[in-house]
């Protein structure tokens, strides 16, 4: 028997598919673009998630028996709305939480609800959130929100595309800004703000609750059989704290991917403006974390503009020494989270010499991160969040040897790599879990996932990107000063 585990990132679709033993049998990926455009654009389109679905499934499904697969889990990015017609079909593209066209929606939200938002939903405003996106296409396209009668998520949409549900999980929910955290309820007041009751909300379950069963469309689609079972599933990065051994109090993942995190397993959340907070898959636990905007996508963004590819990068940074020969990157392609909370923060390379070549420059943008996430780091701290010395590594950027290693050094702190650890792997293990296969999240990481290593931080190096990290702070102030400037 099998579980199945879809997730959907930043720019590509996952596909797990696990054995009732704990052996991944296989997985299969499939990339969707992003739509970037003037003033912070970034849109998406939902039916490539499906499609992009369909796509990896009839991969990994190839040559078994479809009648095999006992579950199906989904995953996704969230804060991501799709706003739908009647008949639950997209009216228009998805607005990608890295989106920062809602500036003005953010101020008057901040102006207006912003203690009351703060109270409710505990997260400081932001244009991450899908409150201040959904009120963008509402205030500038109102031709096309007028069509709009239901509003769910990314991965609730494609699940709803293979079942016909139209429910979401309290964690996905937690990250909308429609939400009241700790009543589990959508908060009338706000969706007043976007025109909306809760009648055009999806119902609120848990994440391992069976939702529906594969329709025929959706069996035609894909290759799964008619009427397999299907669970609500949650949000990527706590598919990632779970699959990488985030299960117990103190656990802490560091992820290296289109954003980068810092998740700390714990058994309440930390009422800060700067610090985001969801619900763990396991009852009582909460992960709270901070966030960095642009991590991996600063990588990638440097390969599209400038070419290469991410193996060339690794091999030329690896012979540039410790702190880039003075090139200094800040990662503030499209504003930033934890500790700034400015979605109008730009950076940018610093002290650029004759001297620095191609590798310089892709190394400066792995140390930029680790500045980035150090400065996460030292602010979760400063809150009186114990941090521990060791961490999970997750995420695409983890794969780099080099780049976990400039992690450890800058954060001083060890990464633990494990042999699978990604969203889709862990939505496999919760369709597992569904399925008996596993009796609860313990049994499921014993029987599917084994540690391969450890990173630990060299400590001469650390010891210079300490005194890196002062310029960092210094010019992190002098980038925002000038993005604030009107």
């Amino acid at each position: 028997m099998y579980s199945l585990g879809v997730d959907f990132g930043g720019g590509a679709s996952k596909a797990t598919l696990l054995s009732d033993k704990g052996k991944v049998i296989k997985t299969a990926t499939t990339e969707y673009p992003t739509f970037y455009g003037e003033n912070g654009k970034a849109e998406q389109n939902p039916i490539d998630w499906y499609n992009a679905a369909c796509k990896n499934i009839k991969e990994v499904t190839a040559g078994i028996d479809v009648s095999e697969i006992s579950c199906v889990c989904f995953d996704a990015a969230t804060h991501t709305a799709v706003l739908m017609d009647d008949n639950g079909e997209p009216v228009c593209n998805s607005v990608y939480w890295t989106d920062t066209r809602s500036i003005k929606e953010k101020a008057f939200l901040q102006e207006n609800y912003g203690d009351f938002i703060f109270e409710k939903c505990k997260h400081n405003v932001d244009t991450i959130w899908s409150l201040p996106e959904i009120m963008f296409i509402k205030n500038n396209y109102p031709e096309i929100y007028a069509k709009v009668k239901k509003i769910t998520f990314a991965k609730d949409f494609v699940r709803g595309k293979f079942t016909g549900d139209f429910v979401t999980d309290y964690i996905e929910a937690q990250g909308s800004m429609l939400f009241d955290f700790d009543k589990h309820v959508w908060e009338d007041k706000f969706l007043s703000l976007i025109g909306m009751t809760k009648e055009n909300m999806p119902s609120i379950v848990n994440p391992l609750d069976v939702v529906g069963y594969v329709t025929e469309k959706a069996s035609k689609d894909s290759g799964l059989k008619v009427g397999t079972k299907v669970i609500c599933g949650a949000t990527d990065t706590v598919m990632e704290v779970f699959a990488s051994g985030g299960v117990n109090k103190g656990d802490m993942t560091l992820k290296l991917a289109t954003a980068g995190r810092i998740c700390i397993v714990s058994d309440n959340y930390v009422a800060d403006k700067n610090v985001i907070n969801y619900a763990h898959l396991k009852d009582g636990l909460y992960y709270p974390g901070s966030a960095t905007k642009a991590c991996a996508s600063s990588l990638r963004w440097f390969r599209d503009v400038f070419g290469g590819e991410y193996s060339e990068f690794d091999e030329l940074a690896k012979n540039v020494p410790v702190g880039s020969d003075g090139l200094i990157f800040h990662p503030y392609l499209m504003g930033e989270l934890t500790p700034y909370a400015n979605p109008k923060l730009r950076g940018g390379f610093t002290f650029v010499g004759a001297e620095h070549t191609k590798g310089h420059f892709a190394r400066s943008i792995m140390e930029g991160v680790a500045f980035s996430l150090l400065d996460c780091i030292k602010y979760l701290k400063a809150k009186g969040i114990k941090v521990g010395k060791k961490a999970y590594s997750i995420g695409g950027g983890a794969k780099s040897e080099l780049w976990r290693q400039i992690v450890a050094d800058a954060l001083n702190i060890t990464l633990i790599t494990t042999k699978y650890n990604d969203s889709s792997f862990g939505s496999a293990m919760c369709a597992g879990i569904a399925s008996n296969f596993f009796k609860d999240y313990e049994d499921a990481l014993k029987v599917c996932n084994k540690q391969t290593g450890k990173v630990r931080p060299n400590k001469e190096n650390h010891k210079i990107y300490a005194k890196i990290f002062k310029k960092y702070k210094k010019l992190s102030k002098v980038f925002t000063d000038l993005s604030n400037e009107k």
